[in-house]
């Protein structure tokens, strides 16, 4: 069966990008890689690689967004503001009383939310 496994994120600075994500993400476990000098994020059997931009994978908004599920969509767009993120697109409601939105990290990448629409 395939299912989704590891989410890359590029950004300018790794050690930054990291320290966002880990406040973005506080359930996340950080998992140093020593053989490889490399951090992950691991949120049960999903991971995320945040890594360094570069001329063949940059950071910002072009393409692809993971919409992450939230219980309540207002809760979460206000922790992901007090971070620093930036509501980008939405919030709008969409099936079964369900709203989602994308919001813009400090790094130019998409996060996307749904959830719960209780605006």
């Amino acid at each position: 069966m395939i299912k989704p496994a590891t989410l890359l994120i590029p950004v300018p600075d790794v050690s930054q990008g990291l320290e966002w994500y880990k406040q973005a993400f506080p359930e996340a476990e950080s998992i140093y890689l020593k053989e490889f000098n490399f951090t992950i994020l691991k949120i049960r059997n999903f991971i995320l690689e945040i890594v360094q931009a570069d001329e063949k994978v940059y950071a910002g908004k072009n393409g692809t967004v993971l919409y992450w599920s939230v219980p309540c969509l207002k809760s979460a767009i206000h922790n992901f503001e007090e971070i620093g993120a930036k509501l980008y697109r939405g919030p709008m409601k969409i099936e079964n009383n369900l709203g989602m939105c994308q919001l813009e990290d400090p790094f130019g990448n998409l996060i996307g939310l749904r959830g719960k629409f209780l605006l």
